[in-house]
């Protein structure tokens, strides 16, 4: 399953030369992968207080091939590359039109709300992303 999310690289983004701060690549998949959810109808609000769940970060390789630029249009690919009991595996790219800039893998895993402890994804939402 892949999904892809344009991002637009404002001043704010970068240091003084331009060049995208390293941290900010993190905030761009995460919204890519908020936007991926919400693509197929799971708001993260409603996880939260219909099924008391979360998804949280448990680790993220990265690896940075070439920099972004202020006012650069990118584009985050997101794909689903596994769905486990409480455990979703996600690839993420990011591009300038076709310059590979940064590869990364992102593991996240389901917790209870309240319990911040792993749960099982919800059966309904195992069927919307095993599509």
């Amino acid at each position: 399953m892949k999904f892809d999310w344009p991002i637009q690289v404002y001043y704010e983004d970068t240091d003084a030369g331009g060049v995208v701060y390293h941290s900010q690549y993190l905030n761009f998949m995460e919204r890519a992968r908020t936007e991926f959810l919400r693509s197929l109808g799971l708001m993260q609000t409603t996880l939260r207080d219909d099924l008391d769940i979360l998804f949280v970060v448990r680790d993220i390789q990265i690896r940075f091939k070439k920099p972004a630029k202020f006012d650069d249009v990118l584009n985050v690919n997101t794909q689903l590359i596994k769905v486990g009991r409480s455990l979703l595996e996600f690839e993420q790219n990011i591009y300038r039109g076709d310059l590979h800039l940064i590869a990364a893998k992102v593991d996240v895993v389901c917790i209870g709300a309240n319990s911040f402890r792993p749960v099982s994804i919800p059966d309904q939402m195992i069927r919307l992303l095993t599509i």
